[in-house]
């Protein structure tokens, strides 16, 4: 039997019924819920509030629960900045800024951005990337320590890649690996437990001139966002054997 909280069990039961809902699917009241499993309204409601914390329902005053339209993946071949993306989605892209300074580079950043001064710096820009006021997830961007003009940027409603742009500098290229790592300190944050499973991309963009501009580890809550890859397929014998 179960050991997990009441809540969570009908969590799972909900999320799996989702699945097969529709876009504007109307979800059950608490009462009828609460009737449903034979728990109380606020147990239903600690169910339901984790759904809406992962952007699988939303609750409209006066009119009832909904199921939510899901995000479409964003194609792990093509970064577009965050902002055109959940714009994209038809919801409203928001920031919450957590750090914005010059300061010193760690060595995987100043490698990555090939700074080659004794002690090189960079333009330090953390922020918690919301989507119709969800966290989807937390960024850690830097650039070249020349690009300081970005911190006098609206970083809570604005885009550092039209910004770049602005700056007369294009994200041009990239490149990512993609990793999986426990939340940590950023579950508040995302409003996830600490042992949540994140989907971490490390990537490094260049600009018009193949120089490197931006550094950035975003990461994910796995059920709020989505990357779609495709592949080719090496026929046998063509690589190492296993």
């Amino acid at each position: 039997m179960s050991k997990a909280p009441l809540y969570v069990r009908i969590e799972r039961e909900l999320r799996a019924r989702l699945a097969g809902a529709r876009p504007g699917d109307t979800v059950p009241a608490e009462s009828v819920l609460a009737t449903e499993f034979g728990v109380a309204r606020m147990t239903v409601r600690a169910a339901l509030n984790a759904l809406e914390s992962d952007g699988l329902i939303e609750r409209i005053q006066g009119r009832g629960t909904f199921v939510r339209q899901r995000p479409e993946p964003r194609a792990a071949g093509t970064l577009m900045s965050f902002h055109d993306q959940v714009r994209g989605w038809g919801r409203t892209p928001r920031s919450r800024l957590l750090e914005g300074e010059v300061r010193a580079a760690s060595a995987a950043e100043a490698a990555a951005l090939g700074l080659t001064a004794a002690a090189p710096r960079v333009v330090s820009i953390a922020r918690v990337r919301l989507a119709d006021d969800v966290p989807l997830a937390v960024e850690y961007a830097c650039f070249p320590a020349h690009l300081s003009a970005l911190l006098d940027l609206d970083l809570e409603a604005g885009s550092l890649h039209h910004a770049l742009h602005g700056l007369g500098l294009r994200p041009t290229l990239g490149s990512s690996t993609l990793t999986a790592q426990r939340a940590g300190t950023d579950g508040e944050r995302l409003h996830v437990p600490a042992d949540e499973p994140l989907l971490v991309e490390t990537r490094l963009i260049v600009d018009q001139h193949s120089a490197p501009l931006e550094h950035t580890v975003s990461r994910y809550v796995g059920a709020r966002y989505d990357l779609r890859v495709t592949f080719d397929v090496r026929p046998p014998g063509t690589g190492e054997s296993r």
